[in-house]
């Protein structure tokens, strides 16, 4: 299984949606269950957005391979089924 590397913001409603969604497809997905997400607030991200640059929060990575990126106006279900596929590429 990959390891993922997330960045966030507090208080930014894109990230509470994929909360949300991260949480909704683990319950539903046995298989999602042990997929772990390190998160890093953007405040902490410094040194790190150096080699993981970003414009918009959530972002989701595999190593250096970003492999998500929330866009302004996204919907929740756009959020939703774009975390299902980091998660299917992540137990893959």
């Amino acid at each position: 299984m990959k390891e993922i590397l997330g960045f966030h913001l507090n208080g930014c409603p894109y990230c509470h949606n994929a909360f949300r969604a991260i949480e909704e497809l683990q319950a539903e997905n046995p298989a999602y269950a042990d997929i772990k997400i390190n998160w890093v607030e953007d405040q902490d991200a410094a040194e790190l957005f150096k080699t993981h640059p970003y414009e918009y929060y959530p972002n989701l990575w595999f190593d250096l391979d970003k492999q998500y990126e929330a866009q302004p106006g996204e919907s929740y279900d756009q959020t939703k089924a774009y975390i299902k596929a980091v998660f299917d590429k992540a137990i893959a």
